[in-house]
C-alpha cells in the first residue's frame, strides 16, 4: 500500500516519493516551511521533522537571565561542586610531589641552624665505633666493666679521674694526639664541646673527615668538636 503525503495528505507513488525526516513527500510538496520553496535532498534542513530552506532555518535564540541573589548562590554551588575545576588542578599539579616555598631569610635562617644543629649521622658513626672499640676480644657476654657507663653517654659530664676511666672500659688512650683551637667555637649541641681560640685538645680521636672527639685541657670538658676548627700540635 502506498504512503500519504506528509504536506497534502494524498497517495504518494514510487516515482515521485521522496523518503525524509521519517517522513514521505511528493516531490514538489517537499518544500520550505515558509518560503514554500522546493527543496532537496542536498539543500534542506531539518528542524522538528520540518523542512526548511538555508535562510529560514530556525536558530536558537538565548534567554538573558537576571544576576539575581539567588541565580548567583546556585552558580556559585554548581561551580563549587563542578569535576572540572577538580580535573584542572589535578591536570595541573599532575607529576608535582612538592610545593614551591619561597626561599626569605627567615627560611634559609632555619635551615642553617637544622644544618649546625643536626649531627645524628656523624653520632651514629661514633656510637659504632666507640662500641666496636670497647667490645671485648673473647665472644663471651660482656661483663659490667665493658657495658659503657652513663657518663661516656653524656658528653658534657665532669671527667673521672684517667685511670678510674680506663678501668670501666673507655675509649682506646691516645694522649699522643694534641690539637690547638684556631678558632672558637660553641656547642649546638649537648654532645659537643665548646672552646676558644689558642685551647688545647688533648685525648682526641678522630671520628670521621668533619668530627673528632676530644676533651678541652682548660675547661676539663669533652666532647664532640668539628675537625676544621683545630690544628695538630
Amino acid at each position: 500500500m502506498n504512503p500519504l503525503c506528509s504536506r497534502c495528505n494524498l497517495v504518494v507513488y514510487p516515482t515521485e516519493k521522496v523518503n525524509c525526516l521519517d517522513k514521505y513527500w511528493h516531490k514538489g510538496c517537499f518544500s520550505c516551511e515558509v518560503c514554500k520553496m522546493t527543496l532537496n535532498m542536498k539543500n534542506y534542513k531539518g528542524f522538528e521533522k520540518r523542512p526548511y530552506c538555508n535562510a529560514h532555518y530556525p536558530k536558537t535564540n538565548f534567554t538573558c537571565v537576571a544576576d539575581t541573589p539567588e541565580n548567583l548562590r546556585l552558580k556559585q554551588q554548581s561551580k563549587m561542586q563542578s569535576q572540572v575545576l577538580y580535573r584542572e588542578d589535578f591536570e595541573k599539579n599532575k607529576g608535582k610531589g612538592f610545593s614551591v616555598v619561597a626561599d626569605t631569610p627567615e627560611l634559609q635562617r632555619i635551615k642553617k641552624t637544622q644544618d649546625q644543629i643536626s649531627n645524628i649521622k656523624y653520632h651514629e658513626e661514633f656510637e659504632k665505633r666507640k662500641m666496636g672499640g670497647e667490645a671485648p676480644h673473647p665472644p663471651s657476654s660482656p661483663s659490667p666493666a665493658y657495658q659503657p657507663s652513663a657518663g661516656s653517654q653524656n658528653y658534657n659530664y665532669e671527667p673521672a679521674p684517667e685511670p678510674v676511666r680506663q678501668a670501666a672500659g673507655g675509649p682506646p688512650p691516645s694522649a699522643g694526639k694534641r690539637y690547638r683551637a684556631v678558632y672558637d667555637y660553641s656547642a649546638a649541641d649537648e654532645d659537643e664541646v665548646s672552646f676558644m681560640d689558642g685551647d688545647v685538645i688533648v685525648d682526641v680521636q678522630q671520628i670521621d673527615e668533619g668530627w673528632m672527639y676530644g676533651r678541652v685541657e682548660r675547661t676539663g670538658q669533652q666532647g664532640m668538636l668539628p675537625a676544621n676548627y683545630v690544628e695538630a700540635i
